[in-house]
């Protein structure tokens, strides 16, 4: 048998150094690559409301989406009316006669003749004239000591003498004693000066009735006034007197 020599460019044994360095650098590859390769991180958002229970799913957990029927409402028919037919009207007799009746009074009216009427004159001025207040009176009463004064003289005059009437008159010791209380009190007045110059009407409100009693007499020793006049015709006057004093 021939031996075979091999040949130099045939022998594989003088590249096996190189063959394990390829491969070497070959697996140092695929490892680089397969320590860099990046997963993407899938993320699920659930919309629930706040008081919903929390799932937790996995992450290789498929999940699953299940559409929701909505329930139709029924829709309730309303009952239907019958319809009712209009009665059949009868035709009436349209031989009735129509009558006017005409409302007359019981009372026998009264003719009156036109020559029979009079004219009669009715003045402007109305004659009856009721108590006039002391502000608006034209003539104020006279007060005596105050003659032949103008009408607004006549009436300063007046309230000017009323008040020295009342200071030299009222006794206002009487307060103290009463055990009023410390301050000023009023005794409210009123009266009529009648259309003959008399004190009448007399009306009194006091804080006690002993002032009620001392302002009565005090009024009642009102000297007699020359009457006012309204429209020069004597009239009654209302005057109204208060009277202050001081408690100590």
């Amino acid at each position: 048998m021939k031996n075979l020599k091999k040949l130099p460019t045939k022998q594989l044994e003088k590249f096996s150094n190189i063959f394990t360095q390829l491969g070497l650098v070959l697996v140092l590859f695929v490892v680089y690559i397969s320590l860099e390769h990046e997963t993407e991180n899938k993320t699920v958002e659930t919309l629930a409301k706040s008081n919903t229970d929390i799932f937790i799913m996995q992450p290789d957990q498929v999940p699953v989406f299940q559409k929701e029927v909505k329930m139709k409402p029924k829709v309730v028919m309303p009952k239907t009316q019958k319809f009712l037919l209009d009665e059949k009207i009868e035709q009436g007799d349209n031989d009735i006669v129509e009558k006017t009746i005409i409302d007359t009074p019981k009372d026998i009216p009264v003719i009156v003749d036109v020559n029979d009427i009079i004219v009669v004159d009715i003045p402007d001025e109305d004659p009856i004239i009721d108590d006039v207040p002391f502000i608006n009176i034209e003539d104020a009463p006279v007060f005596k000591g105050c003659e032949g004064l103008s009408k607004k003289e006549n009436k300063i005059c007046f309230d000017k003498k009323m008040k020295q009437f009342v200071q030299n008159n009222f006794d206002a010791g009487l307060a103290n004693e009463l055990g009023l209380d410390t301050g000023v009190h009023k005794i409210h007045t009123q009266f009529l000066i009648d259309n003959k110059g008399n004190v009448v009407d007399i009306k009194i409100r006091a804080p006690h009735k002993q002032l009620e009693r001392e302002a009565d007499k005090l009024i009642k020793r009102l000297p007699k006034f020359t009457p006012g006049k309204q429209r020069n015709k004597p009239v009654r006057v209302r005057y109204t007197l208060p009277i202050a004093f001081r408690v100590e």
